[in-house]
């Protein structure tokens, strides 16, 4: 604490989280320096605080504890990295190509400069903890970042900063800022008209195809009822028809 933004000869504290209570925590710079902590009751965190940071101060730490001094030690825990910004060097320059606002899927090319340094250069967003974009030792002093269709979520401020060759952990002041700001693709002109001449095609086709429906109902009623009057005209029960007489010459004199 704090998190970020700690100047060389400014104070900071790193906190260790235990997963169980414990007497002894040891603080370890890989590479570097060792810091024991005994406490006088268990704990579950301890606290190791430079009062004037210096370079060597600088770099990656992991926290191990014991339960008790000559208990077994624990396993490493994840590592938290101390980056001190080094108010020497000047903060870089940075420019945004080709505009600053801009429709969406454009790809936007954003360069940092800084004097004659060979350095790390890295890319920041207001509002992001950590940097988008990282590019390794950039001899000429510049650097490019692209990023590639943008979208809205890509609009805010930007800045730069660079780690000098050799201080991975020491960091120049972040420099001047530019903003991008992404809008969302106007429609083609026209696109509204089809809109809704697609939704009048639609509404007149669904029109058809009931009116249609309905006259193939109608037609299908007619015919049934039709069948059954002619059902009813041919039932039994009707009177038969008389034979028609027969006359056979020469039966009768």
């Amino acid at each position: 604490h704090p998190s970020q933004g700690v100047s060389l000869g400014g104070a900071v504290t790193l906190r260790c989280h235990l997963p169980q209570l414990a007497a002894w925590v040891e603080l370890y710079q890989e590479g570097g320096w060792s810091y024991n902590k005994g406490k006088e009751k268990d704990q579950d965190a301890a606290e190791f605080s430079f009062v004037s940071t210096l370079q060597e101060h600088a770099g990656r730490y992991r926290c191990q504890y014991r339960v008790s001094e000559s208990a077994e030690v624990s396993v490493e825990s994840d590592p938290v990295e101390l980056v001190l910004t080094d108010l020497s060097y000047s903060p870089p320059s940075i420019s945004l190509h080709p505009e600053q606002c801009v429709e969406m899927g454009t790809n936007i090319t954003i360069r940092c400069r800084n004097k004659d340094y060979g350095a790390t250069f890295l890319l920041h967003k207001d509002g992001s903890s950590d940097p988008l974009q990282c590019q390794d030792f950039s001899e000429r002093g510049t650097a490019t970042f692209t990023l590639f269709g943008v979208t809205p979520a890509d609009s805010g401020t930007y800045r730069c900063s660079y780690r000098p060759r050799g201080y991975p952990f020491i960091s120049s002041p972040i420099g001047d800022s530019v903003t991008l700001e992404v809008t969302p693709t106007p429609a083609p002109p026209g696109a509204a008209g089809s809109s809704r001449g697609n939704l009048v095609v639609a509404v007149v086709g669904g029109c058809t195809a009931a009116f249609v429906f309905i006259l193939v109902l109608i037609v299908f009623f007619l015919l049934a009822a039709r069948r059954r009057r002619m059902r009813r005209d041919e039932c039994p029960g009707a009177s038969p028809k008389k034979p028609e007489a027969m006359e056979f010459p020469g039966a009768f004199q």
